[in-house]
């Protein structure tokens, strides 16, 4: 008997090397990068995420590598004002701030916090979005985020793949150069730009795939790969409930099968087995109970207090600082004085 298929399943290339625990993650990119970063902050992988925020052009992610590379200091030049904040053509709209300085303070801090973590990082994974591009009128200057600043004062225009390719071949191998070690992996959003026009979104995204299969074919495997998530939505996924309200952003469900193929293939064995035990403590971080002053609270606190200290033994790379803490406090809030164990 014929055996029946209920969706088809794309083919993740094998990679020569995965990462974990022990490595540490840049990501940069579309809101998707943050999809999958946040998993793996979540799970208390070393990330660093979007520390320009969402990118969603190559040029614009392009741009930022470059700034965390010199490491430059933002100065009031390069900041502009509208409808009382002050932006970057730089970053994403996280970054403004009603007050110069204090925009200025999380955009130098962020660049200098991310360009020694870039230096040091294991991965790179950069998520394309869409193939457009803005200019700004007044100078001609590559803009990341028009924030809501009226589109006349800007010039759009679709890259090609030439553009791209010659852009990142010198950019890949300065990095290369910086952190000789850095495994590069492309991704392209799912994400459908829908304001572009359905022919537009497609024509865009075509783009940035043989963009990408470009400059791998010019880098050995080594260095560079490709995870096929535009794929995995448009052929494992074509359905609408994967998707969300909007018909256009992918939905949680979607978002966890994802991961769950990008884990399958990305991440070491022995880190994938940590994370079921990170994934418990951090449900235990967020259980409420309905009695906090409960004998059975104070049991639960306490297991998972060990269970934590235990992993940190077998485990020392791990950080969960932040969970050892809470823990802590609730203890003592409790009234668990010398029950309190004190890292």
């Amino acid at each position: 008997m014929t055996e029946i298929k209920f969706q088809t399943t794309v083919e993740v290339p094998q990679f020569q090397w995965q990462t974990g625990y022990k490595k540490k993650n840049l990501f940069m990119g579309s809101c998707f990068t943050e999809n999958v970063g946040a998993k793996m902050e979540a799970l208390k992988y070393p990330v660093d995420i979007n520390p320009f925020g969402i990118l969603y052009n190559p040029l614009s992610v392009a741009n930022g590598l470059q700034l965390l590379l010199e490491e430059k200091t933002f100065t009031t030049n390069d900041l502009i004002e509208h409808n009382g904040l002050w932006h970057s053509f730089s970053h994403h709209g996280r970054f403004s701030n009603t007050e110069q300085s204090k925009a200025l303070d999380e955009i130098n801090s962020r660049i200098k916090r991310s360009a020694a973590f870039l230096k040091n990082a294991d991965f790179l994974f950069l998520t394309f979005g869409t193939a457009w591009i803005y200019r700004h009128k007044k100078g001609g200057d590559l803009v990341s985020n028009c924030h809501k600043i009226p589109a006349r004062e800007f010039l759009r225009e679709r890259l090609s793949v030439q553009q791209i390719v010659e852009v990142y071949n010198d950019l890949l191998k300065e990095l290369w150069q910086v952190n000789p070690d850095l495994k590069v992996v492309f991704t392209v959003s799912p994400i459908r730009h829908w304001k572009d026009g359905a022919i537009e979104n497609q024509r865009s995204k075509s783009t940035l795939i043989l963009a990408v299969d470009q400059l791998i074919q010019e880098f050995n495997s080594e260095k560079c790969a490709y995870f096929p998530s535009y794929e995995i939505v448009m052929d494992e996924l074509r359905d609408y409930r994967f998707y969300a309200e909007d018909m256009l952003h992918i939905s949680e469900v979607a978002i966890k099968h994802i991961w769950s193929r990008f884990e399958a293939a990305l991440i070491d064995a022995e880190s994938i087995e940590i994370a079921k035990e990170v994934q418990k403590i951090g449900n235990a971080v967020k259980h409420r109970p309905i009695n906090k002053k409960s004998l059975e609270y104070s049991k639960f606190l306490l297991s998972f207090l060990k269970k934590l200290e235990l992993l940190e033994k077998r485990f020392p790379y791990l950080n969960l600082k932040l969970e050892k803490e809470y823990f802590n406090v609730q203890i003592e809030e409790f009234g668990g004085g010398d029950q309190t164990i004190v890292s």
